[in-house]
């Protein structure tokens, strides 16, 4: 019985709030008996973690200005995940973007990988996150980083991806067939925050006088291509609205005209509330999958999004969106003058479509397939 085994979730950093750590408290819920494993615990920054059970590495305990950096860390978070025992666990599920899949287990210990893409800055987005300079001077540690990396990536006794567009990567990068298990969307959820957006005042919210906008729910980080975003935008006129934190955030306030407008810390129901009066959410980003494509579309918001990723299997060309295929100023451009031509109808047909677009991915199907590979695991 999977209620009986003592389980272990380890994740690279408990420092945020996003997509992925929707996940593990979908984990959490399933396994609430489980122990968290981590690199660092970020208490203000990561409320929603409090009701974990979370383990640190040694990390922890060094000075901010380190265990804060991803750079200044970056040396130090293979020992990290390598320093804990998970003797005493019957499983471990790692939920990675990088280092927890390094976790080592006894062959008693089952080792289940939920991946969420291959480690970024090394394979699939390096130019994104390495500045020329930063790469000659660090080249033969990165080249190292990547052998350390293919080998932690064959610990795991068993890989699940997060999207097709992940299980292509992990096959290219890492050698290893993986299975598809899509994040869970929580539907229930999302319908409990659009009744209190129906029956609450957050239109009239004084956040929210801006008319006629488009919409950017990101994390403000190099690979999210905000920046392409903003440079469009600085040259229509449009309004635009970014919802979001992250290391670029001041560059990119720096850099956005003053039709360009920036929201931290809102509510999920603030949030609901733009998604459904946004005339698109947009999202230049190559993503792995792309949550906020599935809150957009159930908010009835069409998607306008980079044509490659997670995005192809999350937004119903036509009826819940539209692609562009070139990652340029004058790519975005021509999509969202296309988009205006079409708007109305593409409305239309999210507003029809979009819930049913998302019940593809309904939380229940995620814990359903999730216990399945354990199961199956247990059975080999």
């Amino acid at each position: 019985m999977i209620e009986e085994k003592k389980i272990a979730i380890v994740y690279d950093w408990i420092d945020k709030w996003g997509g992925v750590e929707r996940v593990l408290l979908d984990l959490h819920e399933m396994f609430p008996k489980a122990g968290f494993y981590t690199s660092y615990f970020d208490e203000k920054k990561a409320v929603w973690a409090k009701k974990l059970n979370i383990k640190t590495s040694f990390i922890q305990r060094l000075p901010a200005f380190i265990k804060k950096s991803r750079i200044f860390s970056l040396p130090l978070y293979p020992y990290a995940f390598e320093s804990f025992n998970f003797n005493e666990y019957d499983l471990v599920i790692s939920v990675t973007s990088s280092f927890a899949k390094a976790a080592i287990t006894q062959p008693k210990t089952k080792h289940i990988c939920y991946l969420l893409t291959p480690t970024r800055y090394l394979w699939s987005h390096e130019k994104d996150y390495i500045k020329q300079s930063y790469l000659l001077f660090a080249k033969g540690y990165l080249e190292n980083l990547k052998k350390w990396d293919v080998i932690a990536a064959q610990r795991p006794d068993k890989i699940i991806s997060i999207s097709k567009a992940v299980a292509d990567r992990c096959l290219k990068y890492y050698g290893r067939e993986s299975e598809v298990v899509y994040p869970g969307f929580d539907y229930e959820y999302w319908q409990n925050i659009k009744f209190k957006l129906q029956n609450s005042n957050v239109k009239s919210n004084s956040k929210f006088k801006i008319q006629n906008f488009f919409l950017i729910v990101s994390r403000l980080e190099p690979y999210k291509k905000v920046d392409l975003v903003i440079k469009t935008f600085n040259d229509l006129k449009d309004n635009l609205i970014i919802v979001g934190e992250g290391t670029e955030e001041k560059k990119l306030k720096k850099m956005a005209g003053e039709n360009i407008q920036f929201m931290t810390k809102i509510t999920d129901e603030e949030l609901a509330g733009l998604y459904s009066n946004a005339s698109a959410l947009i999202m230049p980003q190559e993503e792995d999958f792309g949550y906020v494509a599935l809150e957009a579309q159930f908010f009835g918001c069409p998607v306008i999004a980079y044509g490659k990723g997670g995005a192809k299997e999350t937004v119903i060309e036509g009826s819940t969106g539209l692609f562009f295929n070139e990652q340029t100023q004058k790519g975005l451009a021509a999509a969202l003058e296309r988009f205006k031509t079409i708007s109305y109808n593409l409305k239309s047909t999210t507003l029809k479509m979009g819930k049913e677009s998302v019940e593809r991915f309904d939380k229940a199907e995620f814990e359903k397939k999730f216990r399945a590979y354990i199961k199956n695991q247990d059975a080999k």
